[in-house]
């Protein structure tokens, strides 16, 4: 964007009675293989998202070196074929070859490191592993990478020691990166697996952000203001943040260790039985004649809606000023979770206009120039002379998103036009099929708390 332009228009838009915003960042995706694969981005440019942040929960597409099928939960990204990049650099060529329709940074994840160098991910690494895991994550950090993430709720780094992910997180303080992680636990345990991350994120000197914050299961509802006064505490000596979404259920793959016959489960997918993807687990389990843990044990490898979470408890963490939008939307699953088409006219229209839990300016700033400036996206993030002209018209008194649990593959309404690197890429209408994505390199942070 400049001061002025010496040139005539082609095109004036009415915009009276519109809002424009910078283009909406998406600051938890798992889109690593689907800006290569379906680069228009569908699910994100019909949201005003012009950037995502892939590589989350300690998963990434690279750098990874399979050595047969893809852990769980590696496997959200896509079967082995998904992973094609070696090394850092090859993604980045890859991005730069498919020109997705949406900026693109990036995280290295935990799981995928621990994939590459161990062969039994049941187990703490050892000090040679973790050696050539920071060699690679290195690496990775030199060609651009925003940060570190870790997942260590999931079996597959779930036996990695604090002292393996802080030998890891040690490099990113001289590279200005960030570290994320889908905490050790969110249920019962959730607070010392916030004293862990924090532990992580002081001991190394960079900056923390808990993914996707939430206090799950019915027998934490209600533990949204312990768990906020623990992060607000620690925002007192260091850099910390989080994230979340504005649904009442999360997704990931079928976790036995969460499946609670009080909890409404829908699977979304299964290697085995594919004709269940939409059901219920309680439907599908009574018409086996199984329990329900039975009935998932047998849909194993599956995905899972998990209605776990308490609305009032996502409504205290999503107002809080510290949480940035994130979608956590799974795009290779055949009935997603609504949130990966719904999430941030969600917030615009439900959460900001029509309940006035965050005001219009709240709202777009927990999407654009916070996660900038935290992920250190530079030039972004802002409608200001000199930056990246990644824009969002919308109608204020109209967004909102329209796909749901029962129907989730549907475009939000009220998003007029939306440009990335300005080149206008959708409209009303849809796509305009323009493609103007590039790879964001991590630039220089300024940090928001």
């Amino acid at each position: 964007m400049g001061r002025s332009l010496d040139c005539r228009a082609s095109v004036v838009i009415d915009s009276a009675g519109l809002a424009l915003a910078p283009g909406f960042i998406d600051v938890h995706t798992h889109d690593d293989t689907s800006v290569i694969r379906t680069p228009e981005m569908l699910p994100k440019i019909s949201q005003g998202v012009t950037t995502v942040i892939v590589g989350n929960c300690g998963i990434s597409a690279a750098p990874v070196q399979l050595r047969g099928g893809p852990p769980d939960p590696m496997n959200l990204l896509g079967e082995a074929d998904a992973f094609r990049y070696p090394t850092f650099a090859a993604y980045v060529d890859a991005l730069a070859e498919a020109r997705p329709a949406v900026n693109v940074g990036a995280l290295v994840g935990h799981t995928a490191l621990r994939n590459n160098h161990m062969d039994r991910l049941d187990r703490i690494a050892t000090d040679a592993e973790v050696e050539a895991m920071r060699a690679q994550l290195r690496e990775a950090l030199d060609g651009g990478a925003l940060g570190l993430s870790s997942g260590l709720a999931y079996l597959s780094a779930n036996a990695a020691s604090t002292e393996e992910v802080l030998a890891l997180a040690e490099p990113l303080a001289a590279a200005g990166a960030v570290y994320t992680t889908h905490l050790r636990s969110e249920t019962e345990a959730i607070l010392d697996a916030m004293e862990e991350a924090f532990r992580i994120g002081r001991l190394s000197r960079v900056p923390v952000i808990v993914s996707h914050l939430k206090c799950a299961g019915i027998a934490n509802w209600g533990r949204s203001g312990e768990v906020l006064h623990a992060l607000d505490h620690a925002r007192t000596a260091q850099c910390v943040g989080c994230d979340c979404y504005p649904y009442a259920a999360g997704s990931s793959t079928l976790d036995l260790r969460q499946v609670d016959e009080r909890v409404e489960i829908t699977i979304t997918w299964s290697t085995p039985h594919p004709e269940v993807a939409g059901q219920s687990l309680a439907k599908i389990a009574g018409s086996w004649n199984v329990t329900q843990l039975d009935a998932a044990r047998q849909l194993q490898p599956a995905g899972a809606i998990y209605h776990s979470i308490s609305e009032e408890d996502m409504r205290r963490i999503l107002k809080h000023p510290a949480t940035m939008i994130g979608s956590d939307g799974l795009p290779n699953d055949p009935r997603p979770h609504p949130r990966l088409w719904g999430t941030f006219p969600r917030v615009l229209g439900k959460y900001s206009r029509e309940e006035r839990l965050l005001t219009l300016p709240e709202a777009v700033h927990k999407m654009t120039q916070m996660p900038a400036h935290r992920f250190g996206l530079a030039d972004r993030g802002l409608i200001r002379p000199g930056y990246h002209a990644d824009l969002v018209l919308f109608d204020p008194e109209k967004v909102i998103d329209t796909a749901t649990f029962a129907d989730p593959v549907r475009a939000s309404e009220g998003i007029e036009s939306v440009w990335v690197n300005g080149v206008l890429s959708y409209t009303a209408s849809g796509s305009t099929g323009n493609r103007a994505g590039r790879f964001l390199r991590r630039g220089k942070k300024a940090w928001i708390q």
